[in-house]
């Protein structure tokens, strides 16, 4: 009853707060696309640009959870600042590359996506804007990271809702020229993002200083320097970054694959996506969950327990992927309802969510028992093994070829770009109940 009730208290938070702060995006999506179906496509292509951005984030600030949550076990507090201080200083610096990159070639990050003039225009107008917001991301995921491996989640659920309000009355307001205020449409959307993005930060760092009584973080502790820890890190996260980029590109491709099919498949695909994503928060969150207990239990030293903790897990996990399918399936019309999309491109997005639903059963599963249990025990190795080949020998060529040279429709075409969520639920079952998985990473 303990595990149960240690469990859901910080799945619940992490649910919460990926469904509020995927929110952003759904209504961002409803907004734009209600104002102009082209402004709809150019956003959601430069979006891949910001997915694949979170994904070397989430690897940076993964790789905080798994070795702080380990060191929280032990109960030691001042190697958590230390890896804090190497991973804000990473993050800052991939924000300046990135920045960098799409502000130099904005249109030639458009082209990958899309062919189309208007599409083109209407994301360059956006990313203009939106790529400010680089830098505030990086900090406020490393520093929440920071705050999760001890246990700490109410607060990022917390600025999640305040980004949640601030971000859709911006919208509101600058999309469609509200209260007196221009007419923007794509670029009111990026503004909205941006200042949402600084308030979180502003609010976080506020709460570091005032209310936090665990880290009590101070300016100082960011400037610090161990070669030994930054060692540790660096060993950890080299690979997961990796593979995250891998990851967040094959995405792209996939992206582009529906993209170059036809201009009705880029729309439907976004609003299939992000009404996906708001559900798969689920998954994510019982994932995050699973890697806080999995690695405190391993720096406590109680291996029996660890094992014990994973059977349990395995269970939750399988149901709340059952649930969360029977969801999507669900909520699929009344939410697209609330588009204003052309026929092919709403009954394209509606067949792509029927199957979503059904991929998200196998995903419920299979992403937190690998994400949260097996890389959570410190073993990221496994996992960017299976999602290379899963993404790059299987489905991004099944996919090719069944969307260029079969000519197959855009519904099979999501299905083979999603399939993976189902395949790899054998191996990641065979590997934790019966391969090692657990590996310490603190240092004595």
């Amino acid at each position: 009853m303990k595990f149960t009730k240690r469990f859901f208290s910080l799945y619940i938070m992490f649910v919460l707060q990926n469904v509020v702060t995927l929110s952003v995006n759904l209504t961002d999506n409803m907004m734009i696309g209600a104002y102009s179906e082209i402004a709809l496509s150019g956003v959601a292509a430069i979006n891949q640009v910001q997915f694949f951005y979170q994904q070397i984030l989430n690897a940076l600030s993964e790789g905080v959870v798994m070795i702080s949550s380990q060191y929280w076990g032990t109960g030691r507090i001042d190697p958590i600042k230390k890896i804090v201080a190497i991973a804000v200083k990473i993050t800052l610096g991939v924000a300046l590359l990135l920045f960098t990159g799409v502000s130099l070639f904005p249109e030639q990050v458009m082209r990958i996506f899309t062919t189309s003039p208007e599409i083109i225009n209407q994301g360059v107008d956006y990313l203009m804007i939106v790529r400010f917001s680089y830098f505030f991301l990086a900090i406020t995921m490393i520093l929440l990271a920071s705050l999760r491996s001890v246990e700490i989640v109410k607060i990022g659920f917390q600025l999640s809702i305040i980004a949640f309000i601030l971000n859709i009355c911006i919208n509101y307001t600058l999309i469609f020229g509200k209260f007196g205020a221009p007419e923007m449409g794509a670029k009111g959307a990026a503004v909205g993002t941006l200042i949402a993005r600084i308030v979180e930060l502003l609010l976080l760092l506020i709460y570091l200083k005032l209310r936090d009584k665990t880290l009590q973080s101070k300016l100082r502790d960011y400037l610090t320097f161990d070669p030994l820890l930054r060692k540790d890190y660096f060993r950890l996260v080299v690979p997961m970054v990796g593979i995250s980029g891998l990851w967040g590109l094959s995405t792209g491709l996939q992206t582009s694959i529906l993209g170059y099919m036809s201009s009705e498949a880029i729309a439907a695909n976004s609003v299939a996506s992000v009404l996906f994503l708001l559900v798969k928060g689920g998954a994510v969150g019982a994932a995050s969950a699973g890697a806080i207990i999995i690695g405190k239990e391993i720096g406590t030293g109680d291996l029996e327990q660890v094992i014990y903790y994973s059977k349990r897990l395995q269970k939750m996990f399988f149901a709340i992927g059952v649930v969360g399918g029977i969801v999507l399936f669900f909520i699929r019309i009344p939410i697209l309802g609330l588009y204003d999309l052309s026929p092919a491109t709403r009954e394209m997005a509606n067949q792509f969510l029927v199957i979503l639903s059904v991929i998200y059963v196998g995903m419920g599963y299979q992403m937190p028992t690998s994400e949260g249990i097996i890389r959570g025990g410190g073993n990221p190795i496994f996992i960017i093994k299976m999602n290379l080949i899963s993404s790059w020998l299987i489905v991004i060529p099944l996919s090719y070829l069944l969307a260029f040279y079969f000519k197959a429709s855009p519904a099979v075409v999501v299905f083979a770009l999603n399939s993976d969520q189902l395949f790899k639920c054998l191996p990641v079952f065979l590997k934790v109940n019966y391969g090692k998985w657990i590996y310490k990473l603190t240092r004595g």
